[in-house]
C-alpha cells in the first residue's frame, strides 16, 4: 500500500454535506470537501482485499469507486457553475478532481495489481499532466493529457502499470491522450515540434517519482527553453496566424468558435505561453503578472479568461461533449444560464453575444500590447523574430511625434497621445497616406489613452474634420474604419456607432455583428464608386450621377445605429441626425442622411414583397422617394447593405427586382407624373419597347407570349424573354429550365392550362423533391394558360439539380404529371434542424386592400420550411382564390411572402368574415409542423414578440 493510502482513514463528507458547504460559499472550495483522497484509498484497499484471487472483480469494484468519486466531483462542479461560480474556478475544480482520481488509481495499481517489491532504476515512473490539464484547468469534456515519464528505458513493470491505468481510465469514459518518454526524449521532441514543446511547458507533476519529474523539467528548461524565446515566439505567432486563417480570419462571425476563433480562448493561451516561456511561473495569475500590462490590462485579461471559461464549461455541460462552437441552438441556453435576460428591446441572447464579442475585442487589444513589448525586447537580438525586426531605426515624419518604425507608422513615445488626444485620429490618417500598417506601440498608447477623447475634444472643429476625413478621405474607407474599430476609437468619436459595436442579431440571416456588417457595407459602396462591383452594374452606372457622396457614406456608416432601441428605422433617424450634428454637417445634409437611414429598408422590401409592375406600387414608392437623387442614393445604399449581410445573400434575381423598381420609379419621376395613370402609361410604353426589341432579336413572338399582360413584359429582361419565347413556340404543356450565367440558382419555367389549385400542386411537387423556392412569378394569359417562373435552390443553397442532373429530370417529369392533372395529396415530412428550431418565430398574416387597385394583397410571415408555399397555396385554392402573382422571400430562418389574389368572380375580397376566416386558415398553415423547441430557460421569451425587421 502507498504511504499516502493508510488502511484506515476518517470518513469523508457525504455528497449532500459537500454540496451544502459549496453552496454557502460558491467562490471557495477545497478538494477534500469534494473527494476525500484518504477515504477513497481505503475503499480501493478494501476492494482489493475483498476480491483476492479474482482480479476481474477487484478491478470492477475499484473502478466503481473511482468513477463514483469522479462523477460526484463533476456533479458538484456543475452545480457550483449553475449557482454562479465562474468557469475558471470550475475548470480548476475539475482538474483537481481528476488529479485525485489518477493519483488514487496509480496507488491502487502499484500497490495491489503490479507491485514492484524491489524497484530498480528501470521501474522509476512519474505521471505528469500536460496540455490544458497540465495548466490545472479542464473543461468538462476535455481530453486528459498524460505524460508517463520513465528513467531511461521501458521495463515490463512500467509497461504493465501504464497499460492497466490507461484501460481503467478509458473504461471510466475518459478521453486520454498519452505519451511514454524519457527526459532526454522529451527535450529532443520539444526541439523538433513546437506543439510538443508547448505541451511540456505546461507539464505538471501528479504522482509517482517526483525526482524524475524534477530532472525532466530542469533539463527541459535548460536545453529547450533558455535562450530560445525568439524561435518560440515566432513559431507560436505563425501558428496563431494559420489558425486564424483556417477560421476565416474574422472575429465577428455570429456563430464563433470559442476555442479556435479569433479572439478566443486559444489566443488568450498563446499570450500565456509566450509570457511563461520568457519569464516562467506556475498559475495563470503568476504568469500573467509578469506580462507587460498595466493593472487595468491585467484585470481585463483575467476577466476575459474567466468569462470564456465560464462559457466553455456551460457549453460542455449543456451538450455533453467537447463542443467549442457557439451555434444558434446553443446561444439562448448559455445566455440564460449565465443570467442574461431581455432588456429594452434587446434579447438576452443578443446581450450575451455582445459581451462575448467585446471580450474577443479586448483580447485583440491585449495581443497588440504583448506584440509591441516582444518587438521592443527583440530589437537587440538580430538572430530572432526576423519578421518583426526593423531594417533601420525609426524615421521621423513631417507630423511632430510620428515616425516610421519597422515599416509601420508609430509614435516617438506615449506622450504623443497624452499631450494631444487628436493625434489618436491623426495616426490613422497618416497610416492611410503612407500606405502602411500601424505599429503595435502606437495602438497600445492609443488604447491606454482613449479616455482623454472627451465630449469637449470630440466636438472641436479639428476633431470633426479629422473624423470626416478618416471616413471619406481615401478610396478604401473600409480599411481605416476597421482599424479604428479594432482600436476602439471609432465608437469613441461617434458614440452612436459605439452602441452597435459587437452587437449581434439573433437570426440566421445576418452573418456578422452589426459593426462588422456596417463596415463591410461601407466597403461595398467604395467598390461601386471604384467601378469594381461587377454583380451590381446599375450601381456602378449611376454612382457618377450622385451629388451627395458624403451623405451616402455617412448614412451607410449610421444606418443600423437604431438597432436594439425599438423600430430601427425610426430610432436610426434620431441617432444618425444626432451624430451628423455633432460632426458639424449642414442641416440639409443631416436631413438627407436621416432620411436615408429612416428608409433604408424600403427599396428592398418593395422590390421583393410587392408587384413592381403594379402602378400603385410604383406610385407610392415614387411619392415616398420624391427625387432622382434620393432614388439613386437609396439604391446604392440598399444594394451595399444586402451585399454586406453575408456570402450569397445578394443574388441576380434580387438585383433584377431592385433594378426594375429603380427604372420604373425613375421613369415616373422623370416624366413628372407619379400618379397611377401616369405610371401605368410609362409601364405600358416600357412593355411595348420590350416587345419590339424581342421581335428584332428573334423575328416573331409566340401567340401565348403576346397574350401576356404588361406586368409580364416589364418583369423580365430581354434575355429571359427570349428564353421564354423559344420554349413557348411548342404547344401543350411545357416544363423547361436554364442555369442563368450569373449563377446562384436554377430558373424553371412551367406552362400549361390553368385549373383550380394548380399553383399549390406545383409548389407541393417542388417541395416533395427537395427544391427550395426562393422566388416565384406567376402569370396567366387571356386564354387561361399559365406561365410560372420559379427560382430554385437545393438544401445547400446551390442551384437545384446542377450537381445531379437526374434529380432535375425527375422533377420535370413530376411537374409534367401535375400539368396533366395529377394532384399532390400529402407532402413528405421534413424535419427542422436544431439550429432553425432555436428561433422563436411569430407567424403573422395581413390582408390588405390599399396596396393594389385591382387585387387584395396577402402578406404572410413565419418560419421558413420545406413545403410552406404548398400549404399556403392550398389554403388559397380551397377558398377559391386565384393567385395573380406571388412574391416569395426567405431571410435566414424566416420567410416573408406576398400574394396578389382575387375572388372567383375577379374582384378584391370584400367580405370581412371571409377575410377573417382566410387569416385564421393562413395562421394555421404557418404554424403547422412548428418544431418543438427544447424547454430551457431561454424558452421563457414571450412568443408575442413582433417579427424583427431586417
Amino acid at each position: 500500500m502507498s504511504k499516502d493510502s493508510p488502511a484506515t482513514a476518517p470518513k469523508g463528507p457525504t455528497l449532500v454535506e459537500a454540496r451544502s458547504h459549496l453552496l454557502r460559499r460558491p467562490g471557495k472550495w477545497r478538494i477534500s470537501n469534494i473527494i476525500d483522497g484518504r477515504a477513497l484509498r481505503v475503499k480501493l484497499t478494501a476492494a482489493a482485499l475483498d476480491n483476492l484471487g479474482n482480479p476481474q472483480a477487484m478491478r470492477k469494484a475499484a473502478l466503481d469507486h473511482l468513477h463514483g468519486a469522479m462523477f460526484r466531483g463533476r456533479m458538484i462542479a456543475q452545480e457550483r457553475l449553475q449557482q454562479g461560480a465562474d468557469g475558471l474556478d470550475t475548470a480548476r475544480l475539475l482538474s483537481a478532481v481528476q488529479d485525485e482520481v489518477i493519483h488514487a488509481l496509480y496507488d491502487f495499481t502499484t500497490t495491489h495489481v503490479h507491485r514492484a517489491r524491489n524497484p530498480t532504476e528501470a521501474e522509476r515512473l512519474a505521471i505528469l499532466a500536460t496540455g490544458g490539464y497540465g495548466r490545472g484547468v479542464m473543461a468538462p469534456s476535455s481530453d486528459t493529457d498524460l505524460l508517463f515519464l520513465r528513467a531511461y528505458k521501458a521495463s515490463p513493470h512500467t509497461e504493465s502499470v501504464i497499460e492497466y491505468m490507461l484501460y481503467a481510465l478509458w473504461d471510466m469514459g475518459l478521453k486520454v491522450g498519452n505519451a511514454f518518454r524519457t527526459p532526454t526524449e522529451c527535450v529532443k521532441l520539444a526541439a523538433e515540434d513546437v506543439t510538443i514543446k508547448t505541451s511540456l511547458l505546461d507539464a505538471r507533476f501528479i504522482c509517482g517519482d517526483q525526482a524524475l519529474c524534477d530532472e525532466m523539467q530542469v533539463k527541459f528548461q535548460k536545453d529547450a527553453v533558455d535562450g530560445k524565446d525568439a524561435d518560440f515566439i515566432a513559431d507560436k505567432l505563425a501558428e496563431r496566424d494559420a489558425r486564424h486563417a483556417r477560421q476565416g480570419d474574422a472575429r465577428y462571425v455570429v456563430e464563433p468558435n470559442l476555442k479556435e476563433g479569433k479572439g478566443g480562448l486559444r489566443d488568450l493561451q498563446t499570450l500565456y505561453w509566450l509570457i511563461k516561456h520568457m519569464h516562467g511561473g506556475k498559475t495563470l495569475e503568476d504568469v500573467m503578472k509578469k506580462a507587460p500590462f498595466t493593472e487595468s490590462e491585467y484585470g481585463t485579461y483575467i476577466r476575459s479568461a474567466r468569462f470564456l471559461w465560464t462559457v466553455r464549461c456551460h457549453l460542455h455541460f449543456v451538450t455533453g461533449r467537447a463542443e467549442e462552437r457557439l451555434s444558434f441552438d446553443l446561444q439562448p441556453e448559455i445566455a440564460a444560464r449565465m443570467g442574461y435576460r431581455d432588456r429594452r428591446g434587446q434579447q438576452g441572447v443578443e446581450r450575451f453575444m455582445k459581451r462575448y464579442f467585446l471580450v474577443t475585442k479586448d483580447i485583440g487589444a491585449l495581443t497588440r500590447i504583448v506584440a509591441a513589448k516582444l518587438e521592443a525586447d527583440q530589437k537587440k537580438k538580430p538572430e530572432g523574430l526576423r519578421r518583426l525586426l526593423p531594417q533601420r531605426g525609426p524615421q521621423p515624419l513631417k507630423e511632430e511625434g510620428f515616425v516610421i518604425d519597422a515599416g509601420r507608422v508609430s509614435i516617438a513615445s506615449e506622450k504623443v497621445m497624452k499631450s494631444d488626444p487628436l493625434n489618436m485620429l491623426r495616426l490613422f490618417i497618416i497610416a492611410r497616406r503612407e500606405d502602411k500598417d500601424i505599429h503595435p506601440d502606437a495602438l497600445t498608447a492609443l488604447t491606454r489613452n482613449l479616455r482623454s477623447l472627451t465630449e469637449r475634444v470630440r466636438t472641436m472643429p479639428e476633431a470633426r474634420e479629422l473624423v470626416l476625413d478618416a471616413i471619406l478621405g481615401g478610396t478604401d474607407p473600409g480599411l481605416i474604419l476597421r482599424r479604428m474599430n479594432e482600436a476602439g476609437i471609432l465608437g469613441k468619436v461617434i458614440p452612436e456607432f459605439g452602441g452597435i459595436v459587437a452587437q449581434t442579431q439573433f437570426n440566421m440571416y445576418h452573418h456578422y455583428t452589426v459593426d462588422e456588417h456596417t463596415i463591410r457595407a461601407v466597403e461595398a459602396i467604395a467598390e461601386m464608386e471604384r467601378g469594381n462591383a461587377e454583380r451590381v452594374p446599375l450601381a456602378t452606372e449611376i454612382f457618377p450621377l450622385i451629388e451627395n457622396r458624403r451623405a451616402l457614406y455617412m448614412a451607410m456608416l449610421l444606418h443600423d445605429t437604431g438597432k436594439g432601441r425599438g423600430d430601427q428605422q425610426v430610432e436610426g433617424m434620431k441617432t444618425s441626425a444626432r451624430a451628423c450634428q455633432r460632426l458639424g454637417m449642414p442641416e440639409d445634409e443631416t436631413e438627407l442622411v436621416a432620411w436615408l437611414v429612416g428608409h433604408h429598408l424600403e427599396l428592398s422590401e418593395t422590390a421583393q414583397k410587392r408587384d413592381i409592375s403594379d402602378p400603385r406600387t410604383v406610385t407610392q414608392f415614387a411619392n415616398m422617394v420624391g427625387s432622382l437623387e434620393r432614388l439613386r442614393l437609396l439604391y446604392i445604399l440598399t444594394a451595399a447593405d444586402i451585399r454586406a449581410v453575408g456570402p450569397g445573400v445578394w443574388n441576380a434575381w434580387k438585383g433584377q427586382l431592385m433594378a426594375d423598381l429603380y427604372h420604373n420609379t425613375a421613369a415616373a419621376l422623370r416624366g413628372g407624373r407619379a400618379d397611377e395613370k401616369g405610371v401605368q402609361a410609362e409601364l405600358e410604353a416600357k412593355a411595348e419597347t420590350r416587345r419590339e426589341a424581342l421581335i428584332e432579336q428573334i423575328g416573331t413572338i409566340p401567340p401565348l407570349q403576346l397574350e401576356m399582360e404588361t406586368a409580364y413584359w416589364t418583369g423580365f429582361d430581354l434575355e429571359d424573354l427570349a428564353w421564354h419565347a423559344e420554349a413557348l413556340t411548342m404547344s401543350g404543356n411545357i416544363v423547361c429550365h436554364r442555369f442563368p450565367p450569373e449563377g446562384g440558382a436554377l430558373a424553371l419555367m412551367v406552362s400549361g392550362s390553368d385549373r383550380q389549385g394548380l399553383f399549390a400542386d406545383l409548389a407541393g411537387t417542388l417541395a416533395n423533391l427537395g427544391a427550395n423556392v426562393v422566388s416565384a412569378q406567376v402569370f396567366t394569359s387571356k386564354s387561361k394558360r399559365i406561365v410560372d417562373i420559379f427560382i430554385l435552390q437545393d438544401a445547400a443553397q446551390k442551384p437545384y439539380g446542377q450537381s445531379d442532373p437526374s434529380r432535375l429530370t425527375r422533377l420535370e417529369k413530376a411537374l409534367e404529371d401535375v400539368l396533366a392533372g395529377a394532384q399532390v395529396k400529402e407532402l413528405a415530412k421534413s424535419r427542422t434542424g436544431r439550429r432553425q428550431a432555436a428561433f422563436l418565430v411569430q407567424p403573422s398574416a395581413q390582408i390588405r386592400d390599399d396596396v393594389s387597385a385591382d387585387y387584395t394583397v396577402i402578406d404572410i410571415a413565419g418560419r421558413d420550411r420545406q413545403g410552406l408555399l404548398f400549404d399556403v397555396a392550398r389554403v388559397l385554392a380551397d377558398l377559391d382564390l386565384s393567385i395573380h402573382s406571388a412574391h416569395v422571400g426567405s431571410y435566414g430562418e424566416r420567410m416573408f411572402d406576398a400574394f396578389y389574389v382575387q375572388s372567383e368572380d375577379g374582384h378584391k375580397l370584400s367580405d370581412d368574415a371571409q377575410k377573417e376566416a382566410l387569416r385564421d386558415r393562413l395562421l394555421g398553415a404557418l404554424g403547422r409542423h412548428e418544431p418543438d423547441a427544447p424547454q430551457t430557460p431561454a424558452r421563457k421569451l414571450k412568443r408575442s414578440r413582433a417579427v424583427d425587421s431586417f
